[in-house]
């Protein structure tokens, strides 16, 4: 059984950093792409970054770019999303999610194979 469990969610005040963390199980995923979404209350979810299982490529939205940063360990088959400089806007749930592709900006969510349940990040001004 295939789960992408993250956790590492809170409240942080803006300028702040959270780090969050999906572990992978249930499969081998060095063929997919590792994905990290979120979704604000109203709005539809929306993409945040990505990174190769294998090789580590990353991808970045542009409203992330240089404050976010994913990484992954393979020995603990964990995918990260470092989140530095945090701004209210980014007040969200954050989902991981995995595909079966080599194609880091994988569009829409609904062609993910796999997702998390979700970790609620609340920044506050």
């Amino acid at each position: 059984q295939v789960q992408l469990v993250e956790s590492g969610g809170g409240l942080v005040q803006a300028g702040g950093s959270l780090r969050l963390s999906c572990a992978a199980s249930g499969r081998t995923f060095r063929s997919y792409t590792m994905a990290w979404f979120r979704q604000a209350p109203g709005k539809e979810r929306d993409f945040v970054a990505a990174i190769k299982w294998s090789g580590g490529s990353t991808y970045y939205a542009d409203s992330v770019k240089g404050r976010f940063t994913t990484s992954k360990d393979n020995a603990k088959n964990t995918v990260y999303l470092q989140m530095n400089s945090l701004k209210p806007e980014d007040t969200a749930v954050y989902y991981c999610a995995a595909v079966n592709s080599g194609i880091l900006l994988y569009w829409p969510p609904r062609k993910y194979d796999y997702w998390g349940q979700g970790t609620q990040v609340t920044v506050s001004s």
